[in-house]
This record gives C-alpha cells, sequence and structure tokens, in this order.
C-alpha cells in the first residue's frame, strides 16, 4: 500500500508543484505587510500549513516569521501550501521534496507522523517540526529530522501570571486545538503561574479543564467554547488553536459589547495582537524565525538534523508584547516584575 501510495504521489508532483498556487503558494511568498517577494535563493524551504496563512493567528504569524527568515538570508527563497487537511500533509511534503527543496518546515507536532514518514523516504532533505517532541529526532531513520522547541511551560507562564493578575471572577480558562503534548505543557504552565499569582495577591483562582477543538480552523468552536466558559464565570482566556482563538475573541468581544464594558479578557499569542481585538490586554510572543535561521544555517553547513533547537525567556524567543490600558499601572509593574523573575529563573522559588 506504502508504495503505491508514494507511485500515486510521484506521478501527482506536477500537479502539486501547480495545485500548491490554489492553496496559497506555489511561487515565492509575499509578506503581507510589504508586499515584498522573497528573494530567490540557492536553498528552498517549503512550509506546509493546516489552517490559513490570513487566520490572524498561528497560521499568519508562522507564516510572517518564516517570511522574515528568508528575508534576513538573501540564499533562501520559500513556498508554501495552507489550508491542508491531515490527509494531504504527505502528498503536499513528497510533492516538495521531489521538486528539489532542501527543507521542509511543518509548524506544530500534528505534522509528526507525517513528518516522519517521509523523511524514511527522503534521506538528502531535511525536516524541521516547530513544537515537535524532544525524542523525536531520534526517531528519524535518517537523522534529517530536528524539532524546534519553545520552551512552553513558560509559555504558559508568561499567560499565566497575567491571568492571575486580572481576575475578578476568579475562573480562568484555555482552549486548544488538540491535545498535543506542548499544549497540554502550555495548559498546566498557564494554570501554575496564574494560581501561583493569585495566591500572592490573596485571591484563589479557579482553572477551567482545557478545552479542544480538534482543529485549528474551526472558529465556530471557538465562539461555542468560550460562551459555554464565560457562563461558568470565566473572564480571562488564553488558546494554543490558531483560528479557533479568533472565533473566541469574537465571541469575548460580543459579551463585552453586550455589557457596555470589557469585563473579559483575552491573551494572545504567538505574536503581538494588542488592537486586533477589543479584549486583548496582551501577548506571549514566539520570535520562531529566530529558531529557522539556526535550522538553516545547519542546512548550508551540512549539519542539519537529530537534534532539538530549543527556545525561551533566557535567549529571547520568548517575550512579552504590549500591554493595554485595561491592565491597571499597578499590575503592569507587578507583572513585569514577574516576567523578570522568569528570566532569571526565581519564579515561584
Amino acid at each position: 500500500m506504502m508504495k503505491f501510495k508514494k507511485a500515486i504521489s510521484m506521478l501527482m508532483v506536477a500537479v502539486m508543484v501547480f495545485a500548491v498556487s490554489a492553496c496559497g503558494g506555489g511561487k515565492p511568498a509575499k509578506s503581507e505587510e510589504d508586499g515584498k517577494t522573497v528573494a530567490n535563493g540557492k536553498y528552498k524551504v517549503a512550509f506546509i500549513l493546516n489552517c490559513s496563512i490570513n487566520d490572524g493567528g498561528w497560521g499568519s504569524a508562522c507564516y510572517g516569521e518564516l517570511v522574515s527568515a528568508c528575508e534576513k538570508n538573501a540564499d533562501w527563497s520559500m513556498e508554501y501550501t495552507d489550508n491542508l487537511s491531515q490527509d494531504g500533509y504527505y502528498d503536499a511534503m513528497v510533492a516538495y521534496c521531489n521538486a528539489g527543496f532542501n527543507l521542509i518546515y511543518a509548524p506544530g507536532g500534528e505534522y509528526t507522523d507525517a513528518v516522519l514518514q517521509v523523511a524514511n523516504e527522503y534521506p538528502d532533505i531535511a525536516f524541521a517540526i516547530l513544537n515537535g517532541d524532544a525524542d523525536v529526532p531520534e526517531k528519524a531513520t535518517n537523522k534529517n529530522v530536528s524539532s524546534l522547541l519553545p520552551n512552553a511551560k513558560q509559555i504558559g507562564w508568561i499567560a499565566g501570571a497575567l491571568a492571575g493578575l486580572m481576575s475578578d471572577t476568579g475562573t480562568i480558562a484555555f482552549i486548544g486545538g488538540m491535545e498535543l503534548t506542548t499544549t497540554v505543557a502550555k495548559y498546566d504552565g498557564y494554570a501554575e503561574a496564574a494560581k501561583y499569582v493569585a495566591d500572592k495577591e490573596g485571591k484563589s483562582i479557579n482553572v477551567l479543564d482545557a478545552v479542544y477543538a480538534n482543529s485549528f480552523d474551526d472558529s465556530s468552536k471557538g465562539i461555542e467554547f468560550a460562551n459555554a466558559m464565560m457562563e461558568q464565570n470565566a473572564d480571562v482566556f488564553f488558546g494554543d488553536a490558531s483560528a479557533v482563538d479568533s472565533g473566541a475573541r469574537q465571541a469575548i468581544d460580543k459579551h463585552n459589547s453586550e455589557k457596555g464594558k470589557v469585563e473579559v479578557y483575552d491573551i494572545g499569542q504567538p505574536a503581538d495582537i494588542l488592537g486586533q481585538n477589543e479584549c486583548v490586554i496582551g501577548s506571549q510572543i514566539t520570535d520562531n524565525s529566530s529558531l529557522i535561521e539556526l535550522s538553516f544555517k545547519a542546512v548550508e553547513q551540512g549539519k542539519f538534523g537529530g537534534e532539538v533547537l530549543y527556545g525561551d525567556l533566557q535567549n529571547g524567543v520568548l517575550s512579552v508584547g504590549k500591554l493595554s490600558e485595561l491592565v491597571p499601572s499597578d499590575k503592569q509593574e507587578k507583572y513585569n516584575d514577574y516576567i523578570k523573575q522568569m528570566k532569571e529563573d526565581t519564579f515561584m522559588k
């Protein structure tokens, strides 16, 4: 069956190379902000995505970071295919492998099985998985896979500390796209930090059980989840679900509008989205472009694969965005102090 599938994929190469245009790729990608074409270089990276590059969340951020990395590395150009279904990952990657790409970039642990399958079939091509588990590189037969792994617990801490300071009802919520290892770690860090900070403030926090949409592009799920969790008095939200998060923010904004005031908040990630929705009070930022650039250098030097590239607050991959005026100045000061403790590795110690 595998040989048959591979044979079909080989026959589909020409079709796929043209088809990526219909999905949003198939040519050097352009920055949505300035319209510049990413320069054609001697190395090529292919980006596959199960949501849209225009989703205003995870997809947009990952796309922008890859564009930025290519713009800063003139020897690299990129192409992409977005809005892929799970059964399309394999064929899209095979098409790019057969088209001579040097690096395949998959922005999430949910791509792991497909990446390992294709990587085992194409030993001379590099594969990078953002948020891939730490043991993934060891599973690749040809040692041509690396995980780019931002510190998920710290990501949760960054959001949780702000939630612990800002919750008035004492109940906060988390929405996930899929129950991935990294997403669970973000939730755990979020809950841990919120409870710690709330205790310091002389109050308690109820962290609702995480809910999972089993999707990253179903905004209606985000609306449904947010409404249900607001009925349970949740007044601060954090998520790891791309367009699902966008739906949640839509529901929160509607709730606040009906109440005539902003009383329920959202914390964005992985880019600074302050101002995108009225409910957003801050953002956790992940500079994945720096991890991508490390992958570029490893490919150029012939040293790619078999390792995990980590990112955290200490090396600057993780940071905090601007805070909304809805966050009182005294709470901003306390929050910044907690972030300093995280950087100095003294938080909760």
